[in-house]
């Protein structure tokens, strides 16, 4: 990914902030005859007292997750070097809706890509991940389902799962928002985001008025 420094997402919290809510990645491994591709939840680690931890190099998130052993043994997980692409808000960006000119379709987005070489979790350390990924999903529920509630059915699958711990060593994130536009041009795309328009996109239209201070 091109790294612009008008674009560049850098604030821990803000990569923790984006991670929380968009927890459904791309995991990626360069294999010997070609990229091996998984999708799967991911959740920040956390430190002994249950919260986040940021032990990695420069105070970026750690993570952990999980996917099928039958995928993980294809990733070589633990063998070799990996990217987790977090993929945030992002949509398509009309001319129509500068209202000014000249300017060509984009698209706006927020993304992160962490790369390292992941730890391989026990037994035990993958079905908290389990439980906590659960937990993590459950939460906008009335009445949360928790893994606890089907105990054994759930550990005699959670076997066929490998758990992992990834301490990235580098952290691309970026989030082209309009920043290199006019205080007032950007201001109405976020405005036509948050509106009527066809391509409608609160959640853009946030991550969009986050950024925007005006400039002289």
């Amino acid at each position: 990914m091109l790294e612009q420094d008008t674009f560049a997402l850098t604030d821990p919290q803000e990569l923790r902030s984006l991670i929380r809510g968009h927890g459904w990645a791309i995991l990626i491994t360069a294999a010997d005859d070609g990229p091996v591709v998984s999708h799967l939840p991911v959740l920040l680690d956390r430190d002994g007292s249950g919260g986040d931890t940021s032990d990695d190099a420069g105070g970026m998130p750690a993570l952990v997750g999980h996917l099928a052993r039958a995928d993980a043994e294809l990733h070589r997980l633990g063998e070799r070097k990996v990217t987790v692409v977090i993929q945030g808000p992002h949509g398509y960006v009309s001319p129509s809706m500068y209202e000014a000119t000249p300017y060509v379709p984009t698209w706006n987005y927020v993304v992160a890509h962490l790369h390292g070489q992941p730890d391989i979790l026990d037994a035990d350390a993958t079905y908290d991940v389990l439980r906590r990924t659960v937990d993590h999903f459950e939460t906008a529920r009335p009445k949360p389902w928790r893994l606890d509630s089907v105990t054994p059915y759930a550990q005699s699958i959670a076997v066929h799962t490998t758990g992992f711990r990834l301490t990235p060593t580098r952290v691309v994130a970026k989030h082209k928002l309009s920043q290199d536009k006019p205080h007032d041009v950007a201001a109405r795309v976020a405005d036509a985001l948050a509106g009527d328009d066809p391509h409608r996109n609160p959640e853009l239209a946030h991550a969009m008025r986050k950024v925007q201070v005006p400039r002289d």
